[in-house]
């Protein structure tokens, strides 16, 4: 079946093409979705004259974008060794987003011309092919990468420190919080222990007090012993005459 494409197909057709393809792709598919219609000369013709009306607006559209894009400079850095050999390449990819960048202008990087990717550092002359007979350059310049340069030992010895410093401080600031814990905690146990101390105080006082008292009771033991050996004595005295007069009777009696 013999159709004309509305759209662009990828790896089929683009728009405005007439093409030959098999009657189910065509009716199953390109054609219920629009994307294709069939070659009547009706069709046809009203097709080509949109067509021509877009590639006119298409070519206008891109010859100012080639008067915008000429002569611009992209500049672009890399790391490179030996020979200024770079590490790695500059792709059309590259160019396409530093030239957004610089021009504010998106370009398909399949419009970049270039045979291969940039391998070396120097300046080079590209053509972007955005229409036919529109093919605006650019100049692209690949310098090499400035190296971060390495901090000497002392330095770095420095700066591990401050690091170090910085991560014992949090660790500190999380003490804080403990000690001054451990502070209050004294402080609320500290009126306990002055009131334990004064009830201790008063005890000792007391039993101070009381030791005269038990210091008087020896001297009260002390008056009825004497109090007893007196009457032991007197007992004694009263025996001592009648012993006496017993023995005088039997000396008698003898």
């Amino acid at each position: 079946m013999k159709v004309i494409f509305l759209q662009d197909v990828p790896n089929v057709a683009q728009a405005g093409q007439v093409k030959e393809v098999a009657d189910g792709y065509a009716r199953n598919y390109l054609i219920p979705r629009k994307l294709a219609a069939l070659a009547q000369p009706q069709a046809v013709s009203q097709i080509e004259t949109r067509t021509k009306k877009m590639e006119v607006r298409l070519t206008s559209e891109m010859q100012e974008l080639a008067i915008l894009i000429e002569g611009t400079e992209v500049n672009l850095k890399a790391k490179a060794g030996a020979k200024d050999k770079l590490y790695g390449s500059i792709t059309s990819a590259d160019i396409a987003a530093e030239l957004q960048n610089v021009t504010g202008l998106e370009i398909d990087k399949r419009k970049i011309e270039m045979e291969e990717p940039i391998r070396q550092l120097g300046s080079y002359e590209i053509a972007l092919k955005l229409g036919k007979d529109i093919a605006p350059k650019i100049k692209v310049t690949v310098t090499e990468e400035e190296a971060e340069e390495k901090p000497p030992k002392k330095e770095k010895k420095v700066a591990k420190k401050k690091v170090a410093k910085k991560k014992e401080a949090p660790k500190a600031e999380k003490k804080a919080p403990k000690t001054a814990k451990k502070a209050a905690k004294k402080e609320k146990k500290a009126p306990e222990k002055e009131e334990k101390a004064v009830k201790e105080k008063k005890k000792t006082t007391k039993k101070v007090a009381k030791e005269p008292e038990a210091e008087k009771k020896p001297k009260k033991a002390a008056k009825t012993t004497k109090a007893a050996e007196k009457k032991t004595l007197e007992k004694a005295a009263k025996k001592t005459p009648k012993k006496e007069a017993k023995a005088k009777k039997e000396e008698k009696t003898e």
